[in-house]
């Protein structure tokens, strides 16, 4: 069996010119890098008589089993275009701390993958370091001021900017930096983000164009004077400077995918600590250009899919018109209490117990009005008695479930959801908002953990508290608000499989993303500094005298 990156090696690349045609570019709008991939001049004018449909693909939560959100993503993508629905595609680019670790890229995979894949799952564009370089310039910048004149009296101890790096570095999530004497700067506890995570990422992702980049980044809270007064970039007059470096990562990249329908791969942040999707502008020059765009959402439907529809989507300026949840019938057993070695044994009551994960995604996209499909990302092992029973569970919530074989046979295994996709995109939505966005912070909070989680309560520590009547008085409670959570569990226990209810949710602290236009509420022990496993993917990659390289997926 083929890895998939001998099977991205073996692909036909059409020039990154014939791609771009293929959707009404030209090539006076496209920047080049090398011959398949290009960054697209935006704004793109929307052209007259496309549907300019969304389809939002998400998933349950993320299991050993594995689900394959971006492999079904794009295989379905490849089945629309292969059935005559005009179709492109807007993900995310990838962080190179999962590829280097334990998740692995976002390309997709087997035969139904975005290519080059090594140059997206690596350094691509160069977004993400475009993206880390702003970021570091503006903590050095920031540094500086303070030991300096420091005119606004900013407190070292309440600079809450933190510096980022695009790889899992468990040791630099808190550091001390300053030391060595006076002219080293002034000493003060700090640490560092992975880029992914950082406001500067969403800033760029949530962005309808440079000027828009620039007025958020003069937005960003840095810190607090010693009057805990709040300080922002615009009051530090480094605005224009960070805006900058951030002047070609804004634009969207154009690469392909194995059978050639356009992919606007551009932005990258987590779901898990960040709001998980990718920009705006991709999103809106995909719509403009196409009858149908396939996008994507971070982990499950929890994560993912709830940041889409109350933090993306009001930038944007548009719901997805269906949803498309990813399921295996791999991942039910196991959150139905199956041992991964076991998993490829028939076990219906397994099966029909884990599915209450998949039900609770399912009814929170209907609970937001929209209309959804289960997708079925077929293994080997699944037996038609599985299949069977999954379909009768999902068509009890009265949903579709089809299978999918888009890792082996690409668009091909997935033209019986690529007609699902159609026949409920075409139809209206009845979008309807999880909550107010002027309603209090607590309350935003207590509306996602209660209606989305499942949770009895949420409690709040004492910072937290002292927090939310600050933001109250600064005037920052009408933002939506952002929850870093586990990804593994519906609650903040990541053993807590299947649907857990009734659970106390806990919010530790809050942080002001006032340039990203939201409050993150970090709960339980979540951490924005990833850390490597025991084997991280790394030490199983090579590269010969040639520049091939093996054992990246």
């Amino acid at each position: 069996m083929l890895t998939d990156i001998q099977i991205a090696d073996q692909a036909e690349m059409l020039p990154i010119e014939a791609v771009a045609a293929k959707v009404g570019l030209k090539k006076d709008q496209l920047e080049q890098y090398g011959p398949y991939k290009a960054k697209v001049t935006t704004p793109v004018a929307p052209v007259a008589g496309k549907k300019h449909k969304l389809v939002l693909v998400t998933a349950i939560n993320p299991t050993p089993a594995g689900e394959g959100k971006s492999t079904v993503l794009v295989g379905l993508a490849d089945a629309m275009n292969q059935l005559g629905h005009q179709t492109t595609i807007a993900m995310r680019e990838p962080s190179m701390g999962p590829v280097f670790g334990i998740k692995g890229g976002a390309t997709g995979g087997g035969y139904s993958q975005v290519i080059p894949m090594e140059d997206i799952n690596l350094h691509f564009t160069g977004d993400l370091h475009a993206l880390t370089s702003a970021n570091n310039t503006l903590a050095a910048l920031i540094d500086n001021y303070i030991m300096r004149d420091n005119e606004l009296d900013l407190d070292p101890r309440r600079v809450i900017w933190r510096r980022v790096e695009d790889v899992n570095d468990r040791a630099l999530r808190n550091v001390v930096t300053g030391l060595g004497g006076v002219m080293q700067g002034v000493p003060r506890e700090t640490g560092f983000d992975i880029t992914a995570a950082s406001e500067l990422m969403a800033i760029l992702c949530l962005s309808t164009d440079l000027m828009d980049l620039k007025r958020r980044v003069k937005q960003i809270v840095v810190g607090y004077t010693r009057a805990k007064e709040p300080v922002t970039v615009g009051q530090l007059g480094f605005a224009d400077a960070i805006t900058i470096l951030l002047k070609d990562a804004i634009k969207p990249n154009l690469v392909q995918t194995l059978d050639h329908t356009p992919a606007f791969v551009h932005g990258g942040p987590f779901a898990n600590i960040a709001h998980g999707c990718n920009s705006v502008l991709a999103t809106q020059t995909s719509l403009a250009l196409s009858d149908y765009t396939v996008t994507e959402a971070g982990f499950g439907a929890d994560l993912g899919a709830e940041k889409f529809l109350d933090i993306k989507r009001p930038a944007l300026g548009k719901h997805p018109d269906a949803v498309v949840i990813v399921a295996t019938i791999r991942a039910l057993k196991y959150n139905g209490g199956v041992a991964l070695a076991d998993l490829k044994d028939e076990n219906l009551a397994a099966l029909e117990a884990g599915f209450v994960n998949l039900k609770r995604h399912v009814q929170n996209i209907q609970r937001y009005g929209l209309p959804a499909v289960v997708a079925i990302n077929h293994f080997v092992a699944d037996t038609d008695a599985e299949v069977a029973k999954l379909q009768e569970l999902c068509a009890e919530l009265g949903v579709k479930a089809v299978v999918a074989d888009a890792w082996a046979k690409g668009g091909a295994g997935t033209h019986a959801l690529a007609e699902a996709v159609v026949e409920l995109a075409d139809q209206p939505a009845d979008f309807t908002p999880l909550y107010d966005v002027d309603l209090p912070i607590a309350d935003k909070v207590k509306a996602v953990a209660t209606k989305i989680y499942g949770a009895k309560e949420v409690v709040f520590t004492k910072k937290a508290e002292k927090q939310l009547a600050e933001f109250t008085k600064q005037g920052w409670d009408n933002l939506p608000v952002c929850i870093a959570k586990t990804q593994y569990s519906f609650s903040d226990d990541q053993t807590a499989l299947g649907a857990p209810s009734d659970f106390t949710f806990h919010i530790r602290e809050f942080v002001p993303k006032l340039g990203a236009g939201f409050i993150v509420a970090l709960s339980g022990t979540m951490l924005t500094m990833p850390g490597l496993g025991k084997t991280p993917a790394a030490v199983k990659m090579t590269i010969d005298e040639n520049g091939t390289i093996t054992g990246l997926f």
